[in-house]
């Protein structure tokens, strides 16, 4: 400012307070991250997905194939490939495990000891799969609401879930519909695995 009047540099000082203030730019952008979604039919993946981007539960059909949510976080989008959970998909489910960051398995809590049987196998090579073993896993315990519901200590203990997934990022967390709140502190706490994650491969 040298060589400017009194006024001129009050001048000058308002004027850099209102760029500062008013011209700021759009906000930087927020980090995205590919995540897969997988568990069995009936497990509640597509719902909850849904409940996180705020659709109506009246549209929610199912998903068959397979599905592509961006589900936005103040901190971070997660586009989410949620993979349909019937007999004969399953097995294709590792084709679609390339470029995965991250992973979500949804298990009805409330379910037959059958078809948590199924689930735990399928939750078991999930965790062993080559493309995901070193992946952030976020394994969702849903339908909490229901009567015959077991707990997170339960399914953790049924899963095996302390030796298998000993030196592995994974968070469980029981959770349901009518509980949006606890759902999204879920996945912040996915969030921050994929940060540390990320933070890792960069001092690398």
């Amino acid at each position: 400012m040298t060589g400017l009047r009194i006024p001129e540099a009050l001048l000058y000082m308002d004027y850099l307070c209102f760029r500062a203030l008013c011209c700021k730019g759009p906000p930087p952008a927020r980090p995205e991250y590919d995540l897969v979604c997988i568990g069995l039919t009936g497990s509640g993946k597509t719902s909850l997905l849904s409940r996180l981007c705020s659709e109506s539960p009246e549209h929610v059909v199912s998903t068959t194939g397979f599905s592509i949510k961006a589900v936005p976080f103040q901190n971070a989008v997660l586009n989410v490939k949620e993979l349909g959970g019937a007999d004969h998909i399953r097995k294709y489910w590792s084709r679609y495990y390339q470029g995965s960051q991250g992973v979500i398995f949804v298990l009805d809590s409330a379910s037959s000891e059958g078809d948590l049987e199924v689930a735990r196998s399928e939750l078991h090579s999930a965790l062993q799969h080559p493309q995901l073993c070193t992946l952030p896993f976020l394994i969702l315990a849903s339908h909490q609401d229901k009567p015959a519901a077991r707990s997170a200590q339960e399914v953790k203990k049924y899963f095996e879930l302390e030796p298998l997934a000993r030196g592995k990022r994974w968070i469980l967390q029981p959770c349901s519909l009518d509980n949006v709140d606890a759902l999204k502190d879920s996945f912040s706490q996915l969030i921050s695995l994929l940060e540390e994650k990320d933070h890792e491969a960069a001092r690398m």
